[in-house]
């Protein structure tokens, strides 16, 4: 009967392990699918077989036979009594093993599922193959055109350029930006060579443009007809959502109301789970 007992306190503890897993793969993979649930679901599901299987495997074996208790011997001067000898289960001689066993299996089993940048890059532009995005504010820790013409040096953020190398493998990249005067251009165009954007993405120096008005950053979207654009000015943003299949714009608020096929994120890297 105790055994009984045990055996159901572990499965319904598996239950709970299984269900627990299935809500953080189900976090892990929340990118706007429908179907983030059923993969945590297969996930917990995994595991939790596992540890039922272990479990199962290291109580059906044979256990160790308990040897004869030895009668008391008594003599007219001495009396001497053998303990009792106590059984071990053939599974618990080996129970810390098997416990680093499993924590090795989980970590395994999480770097295996863990999905890779590029995979959430992908997944996230929902096979866009062409993306248009502004410079001041995404890109460049400097926010306004006045702000980059003030530094002696435009600066490319540290947190977003591993977002733009990847972006830059899978899609068609057009950067793009307003500025006051040709020196302001030569700190952009340094800023992002100094960084290895050239280099190390697939982004060329003939896809960076320079317009002196926000409605020529419009035009130029417009006739690039990109899948994805990307930008922080709402108004751009409300102009080109006839048009565009779909938009990101870069906000720490969340503006309440937006077209269906426009996004909102705090930063670029933020909207691919970077940080």
């Amino acid at each position: 009967m105790a055994t009984e007992t045990s055996k159901d306190e572990l499965l319904q503890l598996v239950k709970r392990f299984s269900a627990y897993l299935t809500v953080k793969m189900s976090n892990l993979f929340s990118f706007n699918t429908p179907d983030s649930r059923s993969v945590g679901a297969v996930a917990g599901l995994a595991v939790a077989i596992v540890f039922t299987w272990r479990w199962l495997r290291s109580n059906s074996g044979p256990q160790r036979r308990q040897p004869k208790q030895q009668p008391p011997t008594t003599s007219s001067s001495v009396v001497t009594t053998q303990p009792n000898a106590v059984s071990i289960p053939y599974g618990g001689v080996s129970s810390s093993s098997e416990d680093l066993t499993v924590e090795k299996f989980l970590d395994e089993f999480c770097q295996t599922i863990e999905p890779s940048l590029g995979r959430i890059v992908r997944k996230n532009l929902c096979g866009g193959r062409k993306v248009t995005c502004r410079l001041l504010g995404v890109i460049l820790e400097e926010s306004s055109p006045e702000e980059l013409q003030g530094q002696s040096q435009a600066t490319v953020r540290s947190s977003v350029l591993e977002v733009l190398l990847e972006i830059t493998k899978f899609c068609d990249v057009y950067l793009m930006e307003r500025v006051l005067d040709d020196e302001s251009e030569q700190k952009v165009l340094a800023a992002l060579e100094n960084a290895g954007v050239f280099t190390s993405g697939g982004l060329v120096k003939d896809k960076v443009l320079f317009c002196s008005t926000e409605t020529g950053r419009s035009s130029f979207v417009r006739q690039l007809e990109p899948d994805w654009h990307i930008d922080t000015n709402p108004e751009i943003i409300f102009q080109l959502a006839r048009f565009i299949k779909y938009q990101l714009h870069i906000s720490p608020i969340r503006p309440e109301r937006t077209a269906a096929n426009v996004l909102s994120s705090p930063s670029l890297e933020q909207f691919f789970g970077s940080t």
